[in-house]
């Protein structure tokens, strides 16, 4: 158990440590990008990657995350997930050729059907790719995971800038794509030697199960990447544009983090699944951490968000100041509400999620097409907002039951970062009350210099006064401490 605990943590420290990559250089690209492109560029490559969304969702089974959860998944289990990537691979750039034409037509934007025909070509390469990677994930051996996914990400980058310097156009992104896939495939072989065959003979287990994932992966599409759908056809690729890089940046600290710390910690819980009281600790211990992490990080972004745009993005993208500051809160929710759902992928009750997801689309569609008619552009992130604040208490009230786990523990995990959070915002609010914007570049760097590392002081202030009054629980705090003292004594005098 101790020792199934150190690899869940050493794995979701190496995932974090590669999302914390990851995210930078997305940042760093960002900034040039913003500057060298338009928002109609990122908002056509946007269109283009949901319809390319939308067919792999449909044809998405999981079967990586089947593999993962069955503990004596064999070779015949693999070739077949195998094959049926294939098949969708070729059946998904089949169809997106097809679309290519009628798309353009349908959002009246000619230039969408040559970029179709690109992702296109990259959804038929993806589903070659090795099935013998899952291995990394399923034997937490994520140092190999993180390799894999940063060199196909720093490939995107690199040939993205250099195209974008030279082109000035979207064609810089669809080459960033379609290399980065590339890269994937060719790193699936060499980092791993398990060679796929062609086979069919394990089908009706995997889709046992995957059945559910791929009903929730539907539902989770067009709770999260639809919205781009009912954006571009109401307001146009300039609006998804804006709201695209608002919700990248938006979610950089939030859901973002919580990626890694799913994919590490899932392999672990399906391990824990038939010890409730251990699996309900870990769950505590992950959640807690998370809350503390990502409660400041995001209502931090929001906060700082006007100067944040003016010194990241440019003037050409002050539209996005409103969508990234509702955005900051609906990441912050969105990454609490997250993390149960690897408990019950866990324990065998995917069917869990789906209820979930229905009740999201139920409220958020309605919703959405009613406040974007009324607001605008923002009614957008206003109407997904609301929606998960339905679903994330229906969300715990379900895994209180699932694991037997009182109120009071998940209080308990929250209620620390949620008050120290409280005081910081207080303390921007403040700042920024007497100290105005004035306009400017260089006036609008310092402003957001003084609130970022105003924020952080009071808020690792608070969270250590908080936690220290409460004599000192075992906790995300302790943790953290405990790794600050045992870096620090590694570098210290011998």
């Amino acid at each position: 158990m101790k020792d199934l605990k150190s690899r869940m943590a050493t794995g979701a420290a190496w995932l974090i440590l590669f999302r914390v990559i990851e995210r930078s250089i997305g940042v760093v690209s960002t900034l040039i990008l913003a500057r060298l492109l338009i928002p109609a560029d990122f908002g056509l490559v946007a269109l283009a990657t949901s319809i390319y969304g939308a067919l792999e969702i449909m044809s998405s089974f999981s079967f990586d995350l089947v593999l993962i959860q069955n503990q004596q998944a064999e070779r015949r289990h693999y070739d077949t997930a195998w094959t049926f990537n294939v098949i969708f691979g070729v059946a998904n750039g089949v169809i997106l050729v097809a679309l290519a034409s009628p798309a353009a037509a349908f959002f009246l934007e000619p230039r969408l059907e040559a970029i179709i025909y690109f992702v296109a070509l990259a959804a038929f390469l993806d589903g070659l790719s090795n099935i013998g990677t899952v291995a990394f994930q399923k034997d937490l051996e994520l140092h190999k995971e993180v390799t894999f996914s940063l060199a196909r990400k720093l490939t995107g980058f690199v040939v993205t800038l250099i195209l974008a310097f030279w082109l000035r156009s979207y064609w810089a992104l669809v080459a960033g794509i379609l290399s980065s896939t590339i890269v994937k495939v060719i790193l699936s072989y060499w980092l791993h030697p398990y060679r796929p065959k062609l086979c069919l003979t394990a089908s009706r287990e995997l889709f046992h199960f995957s059945r559910w994932l791929l009903l929730n992966g539907i539902l989770i599409f067009l709770n999260y990447r639809g919205i781009d759908f009912v954006i571009g056809k109401m307001a146009g690729p300039q609006a998804v544009g804006l709201y695209s890089v608002a919700h990248e940046i938006s979610n950089l600290p939030t859901t973002d983090l919580v990626w890694p710390i799913a994919r590490a910690v899932f392999p672990g819980y399906s391990k824990l699944a038939g010890d409730r009281p251990a699996l309900r600790a870990t769950f505590l211990q992950v959640v807690s951490l998370i809350a503390l992490i990502t409660i400041p990080a995001g209502i931090g972004i929001g906060l700082v968000a006007e100067p944040l745009v003016l010194v990241m993005l440019g003037e050409k993208w002050g539209d996005a100041v409103a969508l990234l500051q509702v955005l900051a809160i609906y990441g912050v929710v969105r990454a609490l509400h997250n993390p149960p759902g690897s408990i019950y992928l866990a324990l065998g009750k995917p069917r869990v999620i789906f209820n979930l997801q229905v009740l999201h689309l139920a409220i958020g569609v309605p919703l959405l097409i009613w406040l974007m008619g009324a607001c605008g552009l923002i009614g957008a992130p206003l109407a997904i907002l609301a929606a998960l604040a339905v679903t994330m208490p229906t969300n715990y009230v379900w895994l209180m039951r699932e694991l037997d786990l009182p109120f009071s523990g998940v209080a308990e995990a929250l209620w620390r970062p949620l008050t120290a959070t409280a005081l910081m915002c207080v303390t921007g609010i403040w700042l920024q009350w007497v100290w105005p914007s004035s306009g400017g570049l260089a006036q609008s760097f310092m402003r957001l210099m003084v609130l970022v590392i105003a924020g952080a002081t009071v808020y690792v202030t608070a969270i250590l006064a908080f936690w220290w009054a409460a004599r000192c629980p075992d906790g995300a705090e302790s943790r953290l401490l405990a790794l600050v003292k045992t870096r620090f004594g590694k570098t210290g005098p011998h």
